[in-house]
């Protein structure tokens, strides 16, 4: 493989013989106010592993001025190694750094750290009510009270757990099994948001690894497959059911970011391109949002901000130089890019 990926893990460790260690819309923030006026944007840059060059990038809207490393600048102190995720719920900013065994949690507006919460290999984040939902590799999600910030439950799950999705009040974790290649999982845990329990496990495409909920009551689960007779592919749930209502092969990279907004699901193909898929009729919309020419080279984040439309896609580009993202209008007209640090994968925004 020519470069490493660390923000799916899986990949490399399929690779055994040659490696002895080494990797997301994912977060489900409170709905923004129709009125919400954004501040700037967030782009967590995982760096390379064993580095220890996880980087913080901020992009004032304002002052159309960029960080490069804002939790350095706020903190005095480096951010840690492959931060893998970042959300941000009311005033604070969680940031899930995977192999520094860690989740900081910094106010929002400021990044100043607030708390340094140990949690074995986690992945990624997202948020329910008062709680925060933190992965971890050892098989389980972990329940953060928001106020106090203490670990108040830990739900076990599948095997290597990745991305997850909040949909009619209940909680879809994506099991990749990707530490035990090749006997890989494929399933993708429910969790009861009133109970905080596992209630069943969902047959998907092997390899889950990204996931996103709809506005219509579906989530969607795009998987890496095998890396040989297995292809990759994704898999449509039915949040009511928990049915499997579609499940497809996909040719797909390395690189499965996938986020969903409105009518509209986004994901990269296997040449770089970023598919549209229509949620409301349940049909490929279009192969490619991105209009004129713009070229995505590594495709490795999507967020969509849900009150303009507009699309925001990280460059990791060769994955040991900095990346870059680039905001696209609704239409998939480019707008501007921005430089990052190192493999950006993901991009927050946040509000004034």
């Amino acid at each position: 493989m020519k470069h490493f990926k660390p923000k799916y893990l899986f990949i490399s460790l399929a690779f055994a013989t040659l490696l002895t260690s080494c990797s997301k819309d994912k977060v489900q923030p409170t709905p923004d106010k129709p009125d919400a006026e954004r501040a700037g944007l967030y782009i967590l840059n995982q760096g390379g592993i064993g580095h220890n060059n996880s980087t913080l990038t901020y992009y004032d809207y304002a002052a159309k001025k960029l960080t490069p490393d804002i939790f350095t600048a706020a903190n005095t102190e480096k951010l840690g190694d492959t931060g893998n995720d970042l959300g941000i719920y009311g005033s604070k900013m969680f940031i899930v750094v995977n192999n520094s065994d860690l989740v900081d949690v910094a106010e929002a507006k400021t990044v100043k750290l607030i708390k340094k919460i140990s949690i074995t290999q986690p992945r990624s984040v997202v948020f329910y009510k008062s709680n925060a939902f933190v992965t971890s590799y050892n098989g389980t999600v972990s329940v953060i009270d928001t106020a106090s910030l203490a670990i108040v439950k830990t739900i076990k799950v599948g095997r290597n757990p990745e991305q997850m999705a909040v949909s009619n009040g209940k909680l879809y974790v994506a099991n990749s099994g990707g530490l035990d290649y090749p006997d890989l999982d494929k399933t993708v845990s429910v969790i009861d948001l009133a109970t905080l329990s596992e209630t069943k496990k969902i047959t998907v495409t092997v390899n889950p690894i990204t996931i996103a909920a709809d506005t219509y009551g579906n989530v969607y689960v795009l998987s890496a497959g095998n890396y040989n007779d297995v292809s990759a592919g994704i898999t449509i749930i039915n949040t009511t059911t928990d049915a499997v209502t579609s499940q497809s092969d996909l040719t797909l990279g390395y690189n499965l970011p996938i986020a969903a907004t409105g009518d509209y699901v986004y994901y990269p193909t296997a040449d770089n391109k970023i598919a549209m898929y229509n949620a409301k009729t349940q049909q490929p919309e279009r192969a490619n949002f991105i209009t004129g020419d713009v070229t995505i080279t590594s495709p490795y984040a999507i967020t969509i901000d849900s009150i303009t439309g507009e699309v925001f896609i990280a460059d990791a580009k060769d994955y040991s130089s900095n990346g870059s993202v680039t905001a696209f209008d609704k239409t998939g007209k480019k707008e501007y890019t921005i430089e990052t640090g190192i493999s950006p994968g993901k991009i927050v925004l946040v509000n004034k």
